[in-house]
């Protein structure tokens, strides 16, 4: 029987996706469940396993777009499987790549066949943008891939001599794209502003120094910024319940739990997952739910659901060196603070000059919905409570607050 593999829907606001990569190759035999690609849409990279054991005729390329439903490879379910088929599970991709076949079988006139000359989804409109022409391709039984079309290109343009101005163009991620529409929307779309203001962290330093291996033994994560970041805001969201907001037509919804979104850097790029409820979450509970998220992105665990629904952003350009950023808002939300890098600087302390480590912090917002007293009190509040954590953030019960 010849099963047709259909791409499933990855969520209801999804109606196509990418084929990123295959990690079968064509002809080759594959196990029921086994994960045969991965194809990424406009918000995550899924994989996509095998419905039934058989041998498997790929259809469509690496980077066609496709629409979920459209059948993307046939499974022949009536194959029977090559002896050593479940232990070589996997190698076949890689034990091919060493052992390519020979080239006359490209070359010989048997090899053409109805598909000989015909370009994918992709080779298709970029031979529209560019104005290039490829009759003969080197895909899957003659056919033109992206890659063809690139050469093309590049051959039109290029000079002999050439060989040390080198350049390469790739085709962007469906989440690459989807995100960079995203950016330019919420730049046209909305009032951004950005409020600037600094933060004395040497109280942070001191509690951190004094408590971060205990706090580490009893709750096995590390007792780090985020949770002191993430507290201070929750408590500033709460103050100012407008910048934990967002515009809906004609409507202003204001949201009466924070539920934090916190930006991870991915190998897939820039994710966002979120913090549910962290109003009720002790440093504890917020250390652990920011480790467990950030494994999840850089396993490519992370599910849609785990990245939607978020009230409000933090992003830490710190951790890359920035020194000051203007954040751009992760959109329906209205605000979202940035994080800067920690450096040594003299400041003015009770009229002496001392030397204290400082961050620069930024929040960005919609002025449509959100004023200039609203926003300078939100982070003039975030300073406050960071400068002063005992007071504002564990009650002067430290041991307590860190559940020591």
């Amino acid at each position: 029987m010849k099963l047709e593999m259909k791409v499933p829907s990855p969520g209801e606001s999804i109606s196509e996706v990418e084929i990123a990569t295959w990690l079968v190759s064509d002809g080759e035999y594959v196990e029921k469940d086994q994960e045969i690609a991965e194809v990424d849409s406009d918000k995550a990279t899924l994989a996509l396993p095998a419905e039934e054991s058989g041998v498997i005729e790929l259809i469509a390329e690496e980077g066609d777009v496709v629409a979920v439903g459209q059948v993307v490879c046939i499974i022949d379910t009536d194959a029977e499987a090559p002896e050593g088929a479940s232990e070589s599970k996997g190698e076949s991709r890689s034990t091919e790549a060493v052992s390519p076949a020979p080239p006359a079988q490209v070359d010989a006139p048997s090899a053409a066949t109805y598909a000989t000359g015909t370009a994918s989804p992709a080779a298709r409109k970029m031979m529209a943008e560019t104005g290039a022409s490829v009759s003969k391709g080197s895909g899957r039984d003659g056919r033109v891939t992206k890659e063809d079309v690139v050469q093309a290109v590049a051959s039109m343009g290029s000079a002999p001599g050439d060989a040390d101005r080198p350049s390469e163009r790739k085709r962007m991620s469906s989440l690459r794209r989807s995100l960079s529409r995203r950016l330019v929307s919420v730049k046209n779309e909305t009032a951004m502003l950005t409020t600037f203001n600094e933060v004395d962290m040497k109280p942070i330093f001191d509690l951190r120094k004094q408590h971060k291996e205990a706090f580490k033994e009893k709750h096995e994560v590390g007792l780090g910024f985020m949770s002191f970041f993430t507290k201070a805001c929750v408590r500033a969201l709460q103050m100012y319940p407008g910048v934990n907001s967002m515009i809906d037509g004609n409507d202003m919804i204001e949201f009466g739990y924070c539920d934090i979104s916190i930006a991870v850097s991915g190998p897939k790029g820039l994710m966002v997952p979120v913090i549910r409820n962290a109003e009720g979450l002790g440093f504890a509970g917020v250390e652990q739910e920011i480790k467990r998220l950030a494994i999840r992105v850089r396993e490519g665990e992370i599910t849609l659901d785990e990245m939607t629904g978020g009230t409000f952003t933090i992003t830490n350009g710190g951790v890359f060196g920035s020194m000051l950023s203007t954040p751009i808002i992760n959109p329906p939300q209205s605000a979202i603070l940035g994080m800067h890098n920690i450096v040594e600087r003299a400041v003015v302390v009770d009229g002496e000059i001392v030397v204290r480590p400082m961050m620069y912090v930024a929040l960005s917002y919609d002025h449509r919905i959100i004023d200039g007293r609203e926003s300078v009190g939100f982070l003039v509040a975030v300073k406050e409570a960071l400068e002063n954590p005992q007071e504002h953030l564990m009650d002067n019960e430290v041991i307590k607050a860190l559940e020591l």
